[in-house]
């Protein structure tokens, strides 16, 4: 076999005679069909299901999976995630059903203020920590003047989880605005009384909020800023070899 023949060519045979002549159909042709009907495809969630797992075959029910279990185990830090939603559930939770277990005034707003105070050290230094690499804290200098410190993780070393970060920032944001709404309907129903705990709450998540939200743009901008100086200090180097 030369070196300019198809290795194909002399395998593949065709299907049918070259020679063959077929007949052209000629005359009126009738739109409708002679032939077998077929009964048109009605897409049931079932069929729906065996199409996209025969146009994805590696998606498994376990890649599909939802939910509070499918979170978790897409999650790289599930404990942490738990604890940092348990805490502002609670809490909430603690707020509109004391009531109903105690008429103890103080015994409720001791629980409830305890629980945004563990809600607000755990999301300061644990959670925003370990799920989005930021940190933040108010310092006072020698002087007496307070100022924001910010601290980030390097994420081009570590980048942060998708899922984990998308909960926490919806947590970050959501809760805020539940202690709001229950902010307006104490005001309106006149239950004077807890209005107190409702400030307070509102005053730790906006503060986690707002201190978390300064964090994330100064860890943007601080990394962008170093990733320039190194290229730039990457490209020196290779133009005085």
């Amino acid at each position: 076999m030369s070196a300019s023949t198809p290795f194909l060519a002399q395998t593949i045979e065709p299907d049918e005679p070259e020679n063959l002549s077929l007949p052209v159909p000629s005359g009126r042709i009738s739109t409708t069909s002679t032939g077998r009907s077929h009964e048109p495809v009605v897409l049931t969630p079932s069929n729906t299901n065996s199409a996209a797992g025969r146009l994805n075959p590696a998606a498994t029910p376990s890649d599909q999976e939802s939910g509070l279990a499918g979170i978790l185990r897409q999650s790289s830090h599930p404990l942490v995630l738990v604890v940092l939603y348990l805490f502002r559930v609670a809490a909430v939770a603690t707020y509109l059903l004391c009531g109903f277990f105690t008429e103890n005034y103080v015994l409720s707003t001791v629980l409830v203020v305890v629980l945004l105070a563990m809600d607000f050290w755990n999301c300061r230094n644990v959670s925003g920590r370990r799920l989005v690499g930021l940190r933040y804290w108010n310092q006072v200098d020698d002087d007496g003047e307070s100022y924001w410190v910010f601290e980030s993780r390097d994420p081009s070393r570590a980048p942060s989880n998708g899922i984990d970060s998308r909960m926490f920032w919806t947590a970050l944001y959501v809760f805020p605005v539940v202690w709001l709404v229950l902010l307006i309907v104490s005001t309106i129903r006149f239950n004077l009384a807890f209005l107190p705990i409702v400030f307070l709450a509102l005053i730790f998540n906006i503060t986690n909020a707002i201190g978390f939200t300064y964090a994330d743009r100064d860890a943007k901008q601080r990394w962008v800023h170093i990733s320039c100086s190194r290229r730039m200090e990457h490209g020196l180097g290779w133009f005085w070899r």
